[in-house]
C-alpha cells in the first residue's frame, strides 16, 4: 500500500526551495525534515530514521554527490532522489551510478516530484513484500518457526528470545539438549527467522561412516573412489545461502573435524578427490545430545572446533525443568492425533495433567508425544485415561539419594535405561539403540563410557 513510507529528509541550501517543497509535500501527507547541506543531513540521519531523501546536488560545505557517496549514507540503503538546476544526462547517470533511485531536473512541476516519490514508495513496498515472501517461503520449507514452538515456561521464553536475536546473524550456533527435547525444531526455527533464501538441510553425523559422511558433506568428483561414476554436490553446496544442521556433532569422526574447522574459518570446501576449493555460504548449526566439552576432554573432539561451533551456545531445558509446558504440549499432541484419526479430542483433566507433571520424562517431549499417542489408541471415554507410567521410572517428586547432583542422577538414570534396553533385546545393540531412539554409534559410546559388559 503506497503511503506507508512517508518520513522524508529534504536537503537544499535554498530556503525558498525548501519552503516551496514543504508546502507541496505536506499536502500529500509527507512528514518533512529539512537540512541545508550534506553535513547537516548526516547529523539528522544519526538522530532519526528516514524512508526517503530528496537532495539537491549543488550545495556549499558538502554537495549532494559527496553526500550520496558518504559511507554512512550508503550503509543505510535509503531511497534517494537527486535534483539540480544544472542537470545533464551525465550528471543523472553519475547519480544513478552511486546509488540514487532517480533524478529530477529543476525547474520541475509539483506533479513530477509527487509522481517520482510515489514510484519510490511503490519500490519500497515491493522490497518489503519480497522480504516478507522470502521469510514466508523459508517457514514453508522448514515447516517450523519460533511462533510454532509451544511453550509457557520462563526458561523457554528466554531460549526463544535468544533464537530471535541470533537468527539473522551468520555465526555458527551450537544447540545442546537431552534426547527428545527438540533440537532440530530449534534449528528449523533459527533458519525460518533468518530470512535466508536457501534450504534447510540436516545430516546425522552418527548415522554414516567417515567416508560416506565426507562425501555427503563436501561432495566428490567423478572417479574419487570406487563407485563414484559421476560428480556429486555436497550438502554444504546444496544449502547455499541456507542452513546446514550437523546433528549428533559429538560423533563427527576425528579425521573429518579439521575439514569442518576449515569450512568454518575459511568458508570454503574441497570435494573428495578434488584439487580446487569452492566458497560456501551455508550457515552451520550443530546439535549435541551429550556434553561436547566432555568429548573434548576425552580426546574425542577438537577443542578449536568446539570453540568455533559454540560461538553462540543455546541450551534447551529438559521437560522436567519446564512442567508449565506439559499441559500445552499434551493438548497439542492430542488435537493433532485426533485430527489425523478423525475422532473427537478427549478431555485432559486436571488430575491427568497433575500425573503428567509429576513424571520426570527422561525421554522428554518425544516420550510425552509417544505416551499420549499410546493413551489415545486405547482410550474409549470422553476423558483421557492415562496408562501406567511404569514402576521403574522415577517421578519429579522423588529426590535423588543423599547429595546426588542432577547431572550424576541423570547419568545413573541413563545407564539404567541402557542396561534395561540391552536386557530386553538380549544384548542386541542395534535393537537396543532403536528402543532407546538413539544412534548405534551413540549407544556404543555410552556402553564404553558406562563400562557396561
Amino acid at each position: 500500500m503506497v503511503g506507508k513510507y512517508r518520513n522524508l529528509l529534504m536537503i537544499d541550501d535554498e530556503a525558498s526551495m525548501r519552503h516551496m517543497l514543504r508546502l507541496v509535500l505536506e499536502e500529500h501527507d509527507y512528514r518533512i525534515t529539512e537540512a541545508q547541506n550534506g553535513i547537516d543531513a548526516l547529523a539528522r540521519l544519526r538522530k532519526e530514521k528516514f524512508d526517503l531523501i530528496l537532495s539537491d546536488i549543488r550545495m556549499p560545505d558538502m554537495d549532494g554527490l559527496t553526500f550520496l557517496k558518504h559511507p554512512d549514507v550508503t550503509a543505510l540503503g535509503i531511497t534517494i532522489i537527486m535534483m539540480s538546476a544544472y542537470g545533464s544526462i551525465d550528471t543523472a547517470l553519475e547519480c544513478i551510478k552511486f546509488g540514487a533511485y532517480d533524478y529530477i531536473s529543476k525547474p520541475f512541476k509539483s506533479d513530477e516530484v509527487i509522481l517520482t516519490l510515489r514510484k519510490a514508495e511503490e519500490r519500497l513496498q515491493l522490497q518489503h513484500e519480497n522480504v516478507s515472501l522470502k521469510q514466508a517461503l523459508s517457514r514453508y520449507h522448514t515447516g517450523f518457526s519460533v511462533a510454532d514452538i509451544i511453550h509457557a515456561s520462563p526458561k523457554m521464553r528466554v531460549l526463544l528470545d535468544q533464537v530471535n536475536k541470533v537468527a539473522t546473524t551468520d555465526s555458527p550456533v551450537l544447540i545442546k539438549g537431552e534426547t527428545g527435547t527438540g533440537k532440530e525444531l530449534i534449528a528449523r526455527a533459527l533458519h525460518s527467522e533468518s530470512g535466508r533464501s536457501g534450504e534447510f538441510l540436516a545430516v546425522n553425523c552418527s548415522a554414516l561412516t567417515s567416508g560416506l559422511l565426507e562425501s555427503e558433506l563436501f561432495g566428490h568428483v567423478k572417479g574419487a573412489f570406487t563407485g563414484a561414476d559421476r560428480e556429486k554436490q555436497g550438502l554444504f553446496a546444496i544449502a547455499a545461502n541456507g542452513t546446514l544442521l550437523l546433528d549428533e556433532i559429538a560423533d563427527l569422526p576425528l579425521e573429518l573435524q579439521p575439514k569442518l574447522l576449515r569450512v568454518l574459518q575459511e568458508g570454503e570446501i574441497r570435494k573428495v578427490g578434488g584439487t580446487r576449493t569452492e566458497k560456501v555460504s551455508a550457515r552451520v548449526v550443530a546439535a549435541a545430545g551429550r556434553d561436547l566439552w566432555e568429548a573434548v576432554q576425552a580426546g574425542q573432539f577438537r577443542s578449536d572446533l568446539y570453540y568455533r561451533l559454540a560461538v553462540v551456545d543455546l541450551h534447551i531445558p529438559p521437560l522436567r525443568e519446564r512442567p508449565d509446558d506439559i499441559a500445552l504440549l499434551g493438548r497439542h499432541f492430542l488435537q493433532r492425533f485426533c485430527a489425523r484419526e478423525h475422532r473427537p479430542v478427549p478431555l485432559l483433566t486436571d488430575a491427568a495433567i497433575g500425573q503428567l507433571r509429576r513424571y520426570s520424562w527422561p525421554g522428554n517431549i518425544r516420550e510425552l508425544e509417544n505416551y499420549l499417542e499410546k493413551a489415545l489408541i486405547f482410550n474409549s471415554t470422553d476423558e483421557l485415561e492415562l496408562p501406567p507410567l511404569g514402576p521403574t521410572l522415577t517421578t519429579r517428586d522423588e529426590p535423588p539419594a543423599g547429595n546426588l547432583s542432577l547431572k550424576v542422577a541423570s547419568r545413573r538414570l541413563e545407564e539404567k535405561y541402557i542396561r534395561q534396553a540391552l536386557e530386553r533385546t538380549s544384548g542386541n545393540r542395534t535393537q537396543a539403540a532403536q528402543l532407546l531412539e538413539i544412534s548405534l554409534r551413540a549407544l556404543m559410546y555410552k556402553i564404553k563410557d558406562y563400562g557396561i559388559n
